[in-house]
């Protein structure tokens, strides 16, 4: 059974900790009795979010308005951690979603999910791994997707920046493991979380119509981002290279190593699963 207090002398800095994954590991780390720097886009959204995870046991919280796309935020994010200390855990989670295939996206959404979920990690990698190398300890989560193995033609954009991270992580934790610092790559599914409610929705013919159904789909589903949250501390504990987290996430790794040619076949019978809920009318 793990100590109440595991965290207890550990430096945590979580990434897009205003809602959903985020803020659910942030709160995993809290109760953990961690020391926490937390960061989002959105003001609003942090704002009570100190309070809350101090009520969880956290040591102490700082929460900052950082956009992880700007290089400047983020190196002057990084200062501000590190006149406390090099991070014990640096968690890479601010992301956003975008669905439609190539032929629907445009350059200025390529340019938007780039710059949040790409160079969010490369900005988060750059400028903490150096500190925690330094340092000669620690672990870095980046959160990518199933996608990051198995994309789909309904999200093309959004699965290339995944890939992305699934690579950026294999070739920075053979970077850093001499150096003493762990790099896992979480991996989750159908996550009920608020992302898609901020997705942007390309190609589709009422696409507030699609994003009601789509969200209908992942509550009713209801795989928590607590259960997200659990993997990485997972990760923390045992340094996984790649850690899928939902049963399709799984299913998925798996095929991919196993059957590769299954694998597309599994992924269109999960997105039918999700078409039969979504309506084709406004």
């Amino acid at each position: 059974m793990r100590s109440l207090n595991e965290f207890a002398d550990r430096l945590v800095v979580v990434t897009g900790a205003a809602s959903g994954i985020g803020r659910a590991t942030a709160s995993a780390f809290a109760r953990g009795g961690a020391e926490l720097f937390v960061c989002d886009l959105s003001s609003e959204g942090l704002s009570g979010l100190e309070a809350e995870l101090l009520a969880r046991g956290a040591r102490r919280v700082h929460a900052v308005t950082v956009d992880v796309g700007s290089r400047t935020e983020m190196a002057t994010f990084c200062e501000t951690v590190c006149r406390t200390g090099a991070p014990d855990v640096l968690v890479n989670n601010a992301g956003v979603g975008l669905a439609g295939g190539l032929l629907a996206t445009s350059l200025e959404d390529w340019d938007w999910i780039l710059n949040a979920n790409l160079w969010g990690v490369v900005h988060g990698c750059h400028f903490f791994a150096p500190k925690m190398a330094a340092r000669g300890r620690g672990q870095i989560i980046n959160i990518a997707s199933a996608a990051g193995y198995y994309n789909s033609p309904t999200m093309t954009a959004y699965g290339t920046t995944k890939y992305a991270v699934v690579g950026l992580s294999e070739g920075l934790r053979a970077e850093l493991a001499p150096h003493g610092v762990g790099v896992s790559v979480v991996c989750p599914g159908f996550i009920n979380t608020p992302i898609i409610a901020n997705m942007r929705m390309r190609g589709a013919t009422y696409p507030e119509s699609e994003r009601v159904n789509v969200q209908r789909f992942y509550e009713k589903r209801n795989y928590s981002p607590e259960r997200v949250a659990e993997a990485v501390l997972r990760a923390v504990r045992k340094n996984p290279a790649l850690l899928p987290v939902t049963p399709e996430a799984r299913a998925l790794h798996a095929m991919k190593r196993i059957a590769p040619a299954l694998g597309p076949r599994l992924l269109a019978s999960l997105q039918r699963m999700v078409d039969r809920r979504r309506s084709s009318k406004p």
